[in-house]
């Protein structure tokens, strides 16, 4: 396979790197921060912290003696802590208590367990501060500011209008406007009755949903076909469209023919192939969806006003949010395992940098959420119960507390090595994926 089919369109390798590497630097510091400070509080003494591996770049000793290091290779860190089982101060099968070895047992699994948890709470922060920032839509549905729209499509409505129906559709007061869309007609002008300055009026306005992409997935036929966010499709192999619904349609019942689109973009009209990939999705009910995509969302053609969410009406969105990213990242490893959705859907090294990049390309608050789905993902996989992750050393010790003793050496050795072996495949089949199996 040629290299440049495997990198995003949007720019050259090195941007693809960097955004990878920031993202993942980023998550790697703080999980082996909750190690680090979680093992310090619990008086285990850290004797390196090191984000990356191989030949150390920069390092410097705090007044503790744990040495903080940056390593050529920033694909992950570690924190090595006084009498771990690779550290050169280890010494029959017992320590002081300021070693990994000797510490208590609740001490040990609290720094274990530290790692994803910081993820989790680095998620949570994420997410519950890009939701303030982005406010919650106005009730009553106010319009303020339309987006750019070719110039045959006439707005109408002004800054400060309060839209009360659309096509005699009461407009609900949530940020979930889709909830009306099935239930307005498929016209390019509908009526809009809104209150403007203390009056009420009607006036003709577009479809509120119209064919513009907002949203644009990574790695998707309209991502790799050159198609952007802001992009409004007038016409899909030659008919006009003006809703989104009718893109759905046609995309819906494509079976992944080539599909052309005409696309209006900064006043220019320009003509784009592509055609639908399978995408297995979380259904709402639970279990996984086949679909046909192009990898693009739509929204309203305007800007509603905002008002302010409050720091726990965001933290509990937050929370809401990685539960929902750790129950479908289940759900989906289990329908992969059984069959029931295709195997593609476990991205590799490549994927995730492909990913990490096209994010950062569409802006910071993209790049930022990105950050925060991956973090979630990074803190699940560590909860695995595989040795060598932090879930398998919290089966360890949860064997200890139940036995009263640790495993024997021989069994950890062949355990290690099985759980290395288990995280090797997994690593291999991810890359091939990226790079073979799944174009």
């Amino acid at each position: 396979m040629d290299l440049t089919q495997i990198l995003p369109t949007f720019g050259s390798a090195a941007w693809t790197i960097a955004a990878f590497v920031v993202a993942l630097s980023i998550i790697v510091a703080i999980h082996e921060y909750g190690h680090y400070i979680v093992g310090r509080w619990s008086g285990i003494h850290a004797e390196v912290f090191s984000l990356g591996f191989g030949p150390v770049i920069y390092s410097r000793i705090d007044r503790r003696g744990t040495r903080w290091q940056i390593a050529a290779l920033p694909l992950g860190g570690y924190v090595k802590f006084l009498g771990d089982a690779n550290a050169a101060s280890v010494g029959g099968t017992g320590g002081a208590r300021n070693t990994m070895l000797g510490a208590p047992l609740w001490a040990r699994a609290l720094t274990v367990a530290a790692g994803p948890v910081s993820n989790f709470i680095l998620s949570i922060l994420i997410f519950a501060a890009v939701i303030m920032y982005q406010g919650r839509t106005a009730d009553p549905l106010t319009f303020a500011a339309t987006k750019p729209l070719p110039p045959s499509i006439e707005q109408p409505l002004q800054p400060g209008d309060r839209i009360l129906t659309i096509a005699g559709v009461v407009v609900p007061a949530s940020d979930d406007f889709s909830d009306i869309i099935d239930e307005l007609p498929r016209q390019p002008m509908l009526d809009y009755a809104v209150q403007r300055d203390g009056a009420d009026l009607t006036v003709q306005a577009p479809y509120p949903y119209p064919a513009m992409i907002l949203g644009l997935s990574p790695v998707s036929a309209a991502y790799d076909a050159g198609l952007q966010t802001g992009d409004v499709i007038t016409a899909i192999d030659g008919t006009p469209a003006f809703a989104f619904a009718q893109l759905i349609d046609i995309v819906a019942a494509s079976e992944g023919r080539d599909l052309v689109l005409d696309v209006w973009r900064d006043g220019q009209t320009m003509s784009f192939t592509l055609a639908p990939r399978r995408v297995d999705l979380p259904a709402a009910e639970g279990g996984f969806e086949t679909r046909w995509l192009l990898g693009i969302t739509g929204g309203l053609f305007f800007d509603a006003q905002t008002q302010p969410v409050g720091f726990l009406d965001a933290l509990t969105a937050g929370v809401k949010q990685i539960w929902f990213i750790i129950t479908s990242s289940l759900s989906g490893l289990g329908h992969m395992v059984t069959g029931a959705i295709s195997s593609c859907n476990l991205s590799g090294p490549v994927g995730i940098a492909q990913t990490s990049g096209a994010m950062a390309a569409q802006g910071a608050s993209s790049f930022i959420w990105f950050v925060a789905v991956l973090s979630t993902a990074v803190g699940l996989l560590n909860l695995f119960p595989i040795p060598v992750l932090d879930g398998g050393h919290l089966v360890f010790h949860a064997y200890e507390a139940v036995t009263g003793r640790t495993p024997s050496n021989g069994a950890l050795r062949v355990l290690m090595t099985l759980g290395i072996a288990i995280i090797g495949t997994l690593m291999v089949f991810a890359l091939a994926n990226d790079l073979f199996l799944c174009p």
